[in-house]
């Protein structure tokens, strides 16, 4: 009997070298992919950044927001941006909060303690603030159903235009929301 060898062919290293060229390859994506999430979560960096204000007013209601601030870039307000009758989500990427530690009147109007989304319905010389349950997510997905409370308060003219959307809060508790030469002027005070 004649033994006859049977080689098998051995594998060569170019399977082990695609392999690592593989396992390289998804570091890297990995990589870039998480610096991406990372970059994106700074919001300094966005076009439209991040802003808050937190004032305690002189009738004691401690008033905190959280919002965004567009810029008008030589667009035009209540036409390209915040368009007239349109409902607008008062900011720029995720929705603007606002909150009340303690039950509070908006224009005379009852509204409990707690955290809202702050929405507005722009109008040339009035415009709709829109209180809404809904506090938190990123853009425009309004659904009236979520309204907690609406106020309609008269516009008013600012000394000077103002580039990018600001919101602020005096002691008095009045809230002005200022872009362009736009003033929507909301007043807050304790519920009593």
């Amino acid at each position: 009997m004649v033994r006859k060898e049977i080689t098998i062919p051995q594998i060569t290293n170019k399977s082990t070298i695609m392999k690592s060229k593989l396992s390289i390859l998804a570091i890297i994506i990995a990589f870039i992919s998480t610096s991406f999430v990372f970059a994106q979560q700074d919001k300094t960096k966005r076009p439209s950044p991040a802003d808050s204000v937190h004032v305690t007013t002189a009738d004691g209601v401690h008033i905190t927001i959280h919002y965004s601030k567009p810029s008008l870039k030589g667009r035009q307000l209540g036409v390209d941006l915040a368009k007239f009758g349109e409902v607008w989500r008062t900011g720029a990427n995720e929705i603007t909060s606002i909150a009340f530690d303690k039950d509070v009147l908006v224009e005379g109007q009852a509204l409990p303690k707690g955290k809202y989304g702050l929405w507005t319905i722009p109008g040339q010389t009035e415009t709709t603030v829109i209180f809404s349950k809904k506090s938190e997510g990123w853009g425009v997905r309004y659904t009236d159903q979520d309204d907690q409370l609406r106020v309609k308060v008269k516009n008013s003219k600012g000394k000077s235009s103002v580039e990018q959307f600001t919101i602020s809060v005096d002691p008095a508790g009045k809230i002005n929301l200022a872009w362009g030469e736009m003033i929507i002027p909301i007043t807050v005070k304790i519920a009593k």
